[in-house]
């Protein structure tokens, strides 16, 4: 039973998903209409591309870009500038969650020894909404991203002006706010883990990587990206492949079935029509709040005519509580693991804290989109 409820813990956001899933099950039959629900050339992309990252994660890629460039600063504040200038930018090629997942142990490690927990925190805060703002531009940047993109079918530049101007907007807020970071001098020492490096495997990664690009562009099927993600890592990386955010995967399955159901019921369909058609940007933004902006996605894409909007209202909604964005649950999770100790502030100063930051950040996208954005 413990085990049970750790597991649901851990993965609330599928097992509500299959909850939604199996109860609209009863009012829908299963049948093999189940099967034209799901999009699988979505599923496919994500699952090569979570691959490629975990294989570049393994390698030490990206810890050792994090050295070379903290290598050539020495203050707190321009030191804090790189490390969320990095979350900001890997964020749009190799996803939020894997840009925190990589530059937030860093950051502690490397910020700890030389300066206060406050501003270890207040990095790591920024971190998370840079990862999430950088995000937004491209297909790759999040799960959401990717999803819209394939069945959007816009070209990849049309893709991009969408979320364009709440990039450019966010990037000149959070320099605003590194303003507040201390300016001492500071001397780092080289924070790198015990990886094994393979220039081979690395140049196999980045080809992999590039039929991933072709496959996200639809120059490539998506098949041919994932066989070959999955065979090349049989080969040579193994444990790449347990890296790999299976349940994240398991989770589209099951809001595909639930959208696909309620979507088959013409009364609930014309309902949720009525309600999200036309209030798109606010019903995205509302809904991630709650439920996190990738199911918010999966949920309201069926029902909406304004995609554009939805596109934007899910990536601005990714900002605000910490379950807007699953991203944000991944550094505050990091964070809590390696501050135990009493020089940095509590999980619950760090809960107030992060809320205030992203708050303002929403609020500033928010009105400006209404006001602004066409």
């Amino acid at each position: 039973m413990q085990r049970l409820i750790a597991f649901v813990k851990k993965e609330i956001v599928f097992c509500i998903a299959l909850l939604c899933a199996v109860v609209s099950a009863f009012f829908v039959p299963p049948s093999k209409a189940y099967f034209s629900y799901i999009d699988w050339n979505t599923l496919l992309i994500l699952f090569a591309l979570m691959g490629v990252i975990a294989a570049f994660r393994s390698c030490g890629l990206f810890d050792r870009l994090g050295n070379i460039l903290c290598a050539r600063f020495h203050s707190v504040r321009s030191l804090s500038a790189i490390l969320v200038a990095l979350c900001f930018f890997t964020s749009m090629f190799i996803t939020n969650d894997v840009a925190l997942l990589t530059f937030v142990p860093f950051t502690i490690a490397l910020l700890a020894p030389v300066t206060t927990g406050n501003d270890v925190m207040y990095t790591v805060i920024l971190q998370t909404i840079a990862a999430n703002c950088g995000s937004m531009l491209t297909p790759l940047g999040n799960p959401q991203n990717l999803f819209l993109f394939q069945q959007m079918g816009v070209d990849l530049k049309t893709f991009i002006l969408v979320p364009l101007p709440f990039t450019l907007l966010s990037a000149l807020v959070l320099t605003l706010a590194l303003l507040l970071v201390p300016k001492q001098t500071v001397q780092v020492a080289s924070v790198l883990k015990s990886t094994e490096s393979s220039k081979v495997k690395e140049i196999v990664y980045a080809l992999l990587f590039i039929l991933c690009l072709l496959s996200v562009l639809r120059l490539l099927p998506k098949y041919v990206s994932a066989l070959a993600v999955l065979c090349v890592l049989l080969i040579v990386n193994r444990k790449a492949l347990l890296h790999i955010d299976y349940m994240l995967l398991l989770t589209f399955c099951a809001f595909f079935i639930f959208t696909g159901n309620i979507g088959s019921e013409p009364n609930i369909k014309q309902m949720l029509t009525s309600v999200v058609s036309g209030h798109e940007f606010i019903a995205a933004v509302a809904s991630s709040q709650v439920i996190s902006n990738v199911p918010a996605t999966l949920l309201l894409y069926p029902f909406a005519q304004n995609t554009q909007s939805l596109l934007a209202g899910v990536n601005v909604g990714g900002l605000g509580t910490l379950v807007a964005s699953l991203a944000s649950l991944i550094s505050y999770k990091l964070y809590a693991q390696a501050t135990s100790d009493s020089r940095f502030p509590s999980g619950k100063t760090y809960l107030v804290l992060f809320t205030v930051c992203n708050l303002v950040m929403l609020s500033i996208l928010c009105v400006y989109a209404l006001l602004f954005w066409k």
